[in-house]
């Protein structure tokens, strides 16, 4: 399961909202989303709608970034065929997740506001109230509710997060970039022996592994709900990904020779994070994330950004 999500800023993503206010636009990329790829002709003659409007409406999805066309060779001429681009859009304030720090930007992301997933089963997701839909359901993953996850946990893949560059809005240097985050191995029921190599990407860059010595379970996590019965993870360990310009690090431990010259941050609006197994990893012992409302740490994901003078 590959899902693309898009996280948009009201504040500046105009074009995108732009985009979605209109039904004649909404039906669309419905139409797209559920019938998939089609050609201009298709979609006026299903939505039973004038040649024109449609090709008027897909020009302004095009260019708020929620439609994507190329042209095709036709038995007569050239044809456009419409692609949508995103599965799911999600409208959130940034605002309030980012706060600037004395030498340093930080950004707090929820746990569940991944915007892209492909994890395997055994799997599912909590929110600090209850269980997520299905259990080892795949699909799950794209439930609305995940939003309010305090705990993730699956077999093999990964969830990547699409982090605001707010370095970019400064005129200083970046020095190093972190992400923090409580991590545990996944194995049914828990074990405090069971190694799970669990590795992040930035910006589609493999910086490094890190291998989580098991699964803990031996007493309840300070921030887990009583209603999550103790025999299910209950913490993990808060682990510091680094990248500065010697390498990459985890809790000051070099990890891999990927350097923050090779993560080309200043060329990307967004910063992406992924965390995953490997298909190929040595220990694939699966991995819980662990947000707020779980674990040892009331925190999410938190990235911090650090700038030079």
């Amino acid at each position: 399961m590959a899902r693309n999500f898009l996280v948009v800023d009201p504040e500046d993503s105009m074009e995108v909202l732009k985009g979605l206010a209109s039904p004649v636009r909404i039906r669309i990329l419905k139409l797209l989303h559920v019938r998939g790829s089609l050609n201009v002709n298709d979609i006026a003659s299903i939505l039973e709608l004038p040649q024109s409007t449609v090709s008027s409406n897909v020009q302004i999805l095009e260019e708020a970034g929620l439609v994507r066309s190329e042209t095709q060779k036709a038995r007569k001429g050239n044809q456009k065929i419409c692609h949508s681009t995103f599965d799911e859009v999600l409208v959130a304030f940034k605002e309030d997740l980012a706060k600037v720090k004395g030498g340093h930007i930080e950004v707090s992301m929820p746990i569940g506001l991944y915007t892209s997933c492909e994890v395997s089963a055994p799997c599912g997701l909590c929110t600090p109230d209850g269980v997520v839909g299905l259990l080892d359901v795949p699909d799950t993953f794209l439930d609305p509710d995940r939003m309010r996850a305090g705990l993730i946990w699956f077999t093999r893949g990964h969830v990547e997060y699409q982090f605001p560059n707010n370095a970019k809005l400064s005129n200083s240097t970046i020095e190093a970039i972190e992400f923090a985050m409580e991590l545990s191995s996944e194995v049914p029921g828990t074990s405090a022996d069971w190694p799970s190599d669990i590795s992040i990407w930035i910006n589609g860059k493999e910086i490094g592994t890190w291998t989580s010595p098991g699964d803990y379970g031996d007493k309840r996590g300070v921030y887990t709900p009583d209603w999550w019965k103790l025999k299910g993870s209950q913490y993990g360990k808060l682990k510091s990904f680094k990248v500065d310009k010697r390498g990459s690090f985890v809790d000051g431990l070099q990890i891999s020779p990927v350097t923050l010259a090779d993560l080309d941050i200043a060329a990307h609006h967004s910063i992406r994070m992924r965390v995953g197994i490997r298909e190929d990893a040595a220990h694939p012992g699966g991995i819980n994330i662990f947000g707020r409302g779980f674990g040892n740490y009331d925190q999410d994901i938190v990235m911090r950004i650090y700038q030079g003078k």
